[in-house]
């Protein structure tokens, strides 16, 4: 894993940004700590930190220019059937001097353009330069798994693996409003928007050939190949296990390639078990590793990590965590984010990454598999809402109790109360409001509130709503709305622009590869060719996902609630990072200074924070802090 940056000068002044090219590299050291390196040409530079996977030698360090120096890639990612492309180009002729993925991507789009995109099974953001025609592909894998920013002004474009590259480069600096909003209600940035104008992520599955300031075409090299409410898998459910069986072990055993040492995370879970399930059958001792919390018996899983490691033979390692642990982090993970991202889930994940990477470089995860196949709480309210039955009547019909009990996430009586209530009011709405409603800490209303009145009049209603309307396209506000195609809105907003971007953001901070068999496209044109009875029905979510393994998991993982990667925010705010709201970044004096947030308002969230019921108030006050932490870092 890597980290890229560069810049096409479309003219002199354009061309004054290069000399930050080395500075602009070096932001991106800890997604790539073994080797730094940059390529300068007339109008394009480019630049590479590396994180050595496979073929770690000199010979294949990044950027890579070919024998005829016309074509210069920088590569972030890993080409897991590498070894096929390469054969089928020998077999045409072409010759390697190197044992790594990196020429074979070079190779590929030297001798088959832009095609050479849909033959790669893997995840990758990648920049390549014609120095002869002076043509510059940028292009994203298929589910962004890998993020890739661009910068765009009438002089130069300039993309990174992080937003602080592109800042160090000197790039105007101006507050999108709208993503803003976008950001409150959601608590991270959907794609392909950004914090700052003039910046946003190439999307998912994209490529954008530049050849000057007005001639660009970005166009889509895969879609989702989702065929309506009609299933294009024809077989019985006992077909369909046999196929996903097949095809997602042969999804891990191809991300089990690696010249560093490799292991795979363990949460107790159903999703990462079943990886490391697989995974262990392909590997002499599988290291698996678990995040336990000391203080926190709620949060802990740990048990059921070791009862699959246990059953699948796994050299298993937990790292208990004391709140005090997590607590010195903090400042840390605050401080790498050079973008709002306020999934407290985050947290773990960083730590965990962290004390993963003291052991292997690449690790596998379970992520994916919720969004392809029902794994969430809304999935499973969704499919009980369209039962109406007397159990769904009867908890509508305690609406007025639900909205006044206490709610929290942190105990499981307050959670069923909170999940209670969002139910009952969701169900008032159509399926495109609910899903947004579930989707949000907040309606459009109350952050528009927080807004001072400059503030609201650089916000434009208009275009936010265009926006969200994009979000949310799949899905119609009248009629019945296919499962699969509420799954198809979660791809290309929660996953992208939330798990993945968690992923992506901890990991490369600590220097370790996180792999995702769930995520290789073979799987998810599987599981979109599925009918939603096999995903979901009135006794449990996944379903085939759980009896097609059920056989090598211990029972015990079905025999308990589903439970997030979470943390103990809410208590966090409440004590030991009391003080980092009322007197540093939600202190009424910054507010006041600041400009963005009414004082008052502002106010009104923190009383309700240290209230009795605090509802989920964590949630948008930690989206606060972290806003006003980023706005500190760039802005103050």
């Amino acid at each position: 894993m890597c980290g890229i940056t560069g810049i096409y000068a479309f003219n002199e002044v354009g061309r004054f940004f290069s000399i930050n090219l080395q500075q602009a590299t070096l932001q991106l050291s800890k997604r790539g700590p073994d080797f730094i390196n940059t390529s300068l040409f007339h109008r394009v530079n480019l630049g590479h930190t590396r994180l050595s996977i496979i073929d770690p030698n000199p010979e294949s360090h990044q950027p890579m220019t070919d024998s005829t120096e016309r074509y210069t890639l920088v590569f972030n990612g890993e080409i897991y059937n590498y070894r096929e492309i390469r054969q089928k180009l020998q077999n045409q002729g072409v010759e390697f001097t190197t044992a790594s993925d990196t020429e074979v991507v070079l190779k590929a789009y030297i001798h088959q353009g832009v095609d050479c995109l849909t033959s790669f099974d893997g995840f990758f953001a990648l920049a390549i330069y014609d120095n002869e025609t002076s043509t510059m592909l940028l292009a994203r894998d298929r589910f962004g798994i890998k993020p890739l920013l661009v910068y765009q002004d009438e002089d130069k474009l300039i993309f990174g693996s992080e937003m602080k590259a592109l800042i160090r480069f000197g790039i105007e600096k101006s507050l999108d409003y709208v993503s803003l909003k976008h950001f409150l209600q959601l608590n991270y940035l959907p794609q392909p928007f950004s914090m700052l104008e003039k910046v946003r992520k190439l999307p998912a599955g994209h490529y954008l050939l530049i050849k000057g300031r007005e001639d660009q075409e970005e166009k889509a090299f895969y879609e989702i190949p989702y065929q309506g409410t009609a299933s294009s898998f024809s077989g019985t459910y006992q077909d369909a296990q046999k196929t996903f069986a097949q095809i997602l072990e042969k999804s891990v055993q191809q991300r089990l390639v690696s010249d560093v040492p490799l292991g795979s995370f363990l949460s107790g879970g159903i999703d990462s078990s079943v990886i490391a399930s697989l995974a262990a059958r392909h590997t002499d001792k599988l290291h698996t590793f678990s995040i336990g919390y000391k203080d926190e018996a709620f949060f802990d899983e740990t048990n059921y990590a070791r009862l699959v490691a246990d059953k699948i033979g796994t050299e298993h390692t937990v790292f208990s965590v004391s709140n005090q642990d997590m607590l010195d982090h903090i400042d840390e993970i605050l401080n790498y984010i050079d973008e709002p991202f306020a999934d407290s889930s985050a947290i773990a994940v960083y730590i965990l990454s962290k004390l993963t990477r003291n052991h292997v470089t690449v690790a596998l995860s379970g992520d994916g598999a919720d969004e392809l196949f029902s794994g969430y709480n809304k999935h499973a309210a969704e499919y009980r809402l369209r039962q109406n039955n007397w159990q769904v009547n009867l908890v509508k019909s305690f609406a007025p109790l639900w909205k006044k009990l206490p709610k929290s996430r942190s105990s499981t009586i307050g959670n069923k109360v909170r999940q209670f209530h969002r139910f009952a009011e969701g169900s008032k709405l159509s399926v495109k409001d609910r899903y947004w409603s579930w989707a949000t800490f907040a309606q459009e209303q109350e952050i528009d509130r927080l807004f001072t009145e400059k503030s609201l009049s650089r916000l434009n209603q208009e275009v936010y709503s265009q926006q969200k309307e994009g979000l949310l396209s799949h899905l119609q506000n009248n009629g019945v709305v296919d499962f699969n195609e509420l799954l198809l809105t979660d791809m290309q907003l929660v996953l992208p622009g939330d798990m993945l971007t968690k992923v992506d953001l901890m990991s490369m901070a600590n220097g370790l590869e996180v792999r995702v068999p769930f995520l290789s496209h073979e799987v998810v044109d599987f599981a979109f060719s599925l009918p939603a009875e096999f995903k979901i029905d009135a006794g449990y979510r996944k379903k085939i996902v759980q009896d097609t393994f059920r056989d090598i998991l211990p029972k015990e993982l079905y025999q308990r609630p589903k439970k997030g990667f979470e943390v103990p925010l809410l208590k966090w705010l409440k004590s030991d990072l009391k003080e980092l709201i009322t007197k540093d970044l939600l202190s009424d004096e910054l507010i006041e200074e600041q400009g963005i947030f009414k004082v008052e308002e502002i106010r009104k969230l923190k009383q309700k924070l240290f209230s009795s019921n605090p509802e989920d108030m964590h949630a948008r006050i930690w989206g606060l802090v972290v806003f006003q932490n980023w706005w500190k870092k760039w802005f103050a």
